[in-house]
This record gives C-alpha cells, structure tokens and sequence, in this order.
C-alpha cells in the first residue's frame, strides 16, 4: 500500500484517539505545539521524520522501513494485532503465547 500524507495523519489521529489522549496531551509529551498536531493530523502540514518518530513512540507505534517484499506479511501481522479501541473488530489471533503455556 502507498501511504499518502493524509493516510498517515489519519494514522496518527486514531492511535491518538484510541490512547484517550487530546491533541494538547499529545502535543506536550512530543514537544510541539498542539496547533502544529492539528495541522498535522489534517494533513495540512509536511511532517518532518523527526516528529513523526516522536509522535509515533509516544502513541507506542514504531516506524520501520521493510522491503516491499515483505509488506504483504507484515499488513497481515498488523492486522492481526488488536489496539485497544479496535477489540470488537478485529479478529483474534490464532496463536498467543498464552496458548503454549496451557
């Protein structure tokens, strides 16, 4: 999948959303004015790397470049992970850990 700029604020906004934070939260723990969030997760403004790292520990994802080849399995893993608001949509996995120690 090609990420546009707004696919990526609509990103951010939802982990945003899903950790029960506001933006102005938000903004204080990366260090940026909540005004530049907002025009953030409008898709207003061209995130520099450095913020979207920031943002994106802050809200406990983690940005990593893969190979295009490896994309199809890494969405599928993705997708098989639930975030916390998400727990009625999305699938549970078909093996945890919990399942060995049983």
């Amino acid at each position: 999948m090609d990420y546009t700029l707004e696919e990526i604020a609509a990103e951010l906004k939802a982990a945003r959303e899903a950790k029960g934070l506001s933006q102005h939260a938000l903004s204080n723990l990366v260090g940026i004015p909540q005004s530049h969030l907002s025009k953030i997760e409008n898709g207003s403004v061209d995130i520099r790397l450095s913020s979207l790292i920031q943002l994106a520990r802050c809200l406990d994802l983690e940005l990593k470049l893969i190979p295009r080849k490896a994309l199809v399995a890494v969405e599928s893993i993705v997708r098989s992970v639930r975030r916390p608001g998400d727990q009625a949509s999305s699938p549970k996995p078909a093996y945890t850990l919990e399942d060995d120690d049983a």
